[in-house]
């Protein structure tokens, strides 16, 4: 009789062994399967140089654009296709001879956003009189809180593509921003006036 308890213990514990595999297998297939469908879901950061805008788009849908600064004509941001690799809060700047840390006086304020050729980014900036003009020295900047709220929109992977030229696309998502913006400014200053 101690055998068939022993016996039955053993494929007791057989079938719970198997279940844990089964279990581990099906919960490894099923992370990969997520994982697929978030690599999927990225967002595109699309720059605008010629319109010194950037918008956040998800789908098709722009979540947020902002105003920013673009590389100087002796030093000209890179165009093309391509991704965030690394995503710094209040980084340290790096420059022969000078090592700024992360603070008010970082000419890389409080975010960075490293791109895919190295030594590019999208970044805040200790001189935000500089948005809206060719300032920079090739990499994207934003005021610091732009900055910080564009970080908390895009993550590693996700894809950045720098364009010289207004194409209809770019046309399309910032001229409807910019009239947006116009209405807004017009009624604000309307309200302003007592009318």
């Amino acid at each position: 009789m101690e055998r068939r308890t022993c016996g039955w213990a053993e494929k007791l514990t057989q079938a719970i062994v198997i279940a844990v595999i089964a279990l581990i297998v099906s919960s490894s297939a099923a992370a990969q399967v997520s994982s697929s469908a978030t690599s999927l879901a990225k967002r595109t950061v699309l720059i605008s140089i010629p319109d010194r805008k950037l918008a956040v788009i998800d789908n098709g849908e722009v979540l947020a654009t902002f105003h920013i600064a673009v590389g100087a004509d002796v030093s000209p941001s890179p165009t093309g296709d391509f991704e965030i690799v690394s995503r710094l809060s209040n980084p340290t700047y790096y420059h022969p001879g000078k090592v700024i840390p992360g603070g008010k006086d970082n000419p890389l304020g409080t975010r960075w956003l490293g791109l895919s050729l190295k030594g590019y980014g999208i970044h805040g900036t200790n001189m935000p009189h500089s948005i809206g003009r060719a300032a920079s020295h090739g990499c994207i900047r934003l005021r610091n809180r732009d900055a910080e709220r564009l970080f908390e929109l895009v993550q590693v992977g996700d894809a950045v593509q720098i364009r010289g030229e207004r194409t209809e696309q770019i046309a399309a998502i910032f001229l409807d921003v910019a009239n947006e913006t116009a209405v807004v400014d017009a009624q604000v200053s309307t309200q302003a006036s007592g009318q």
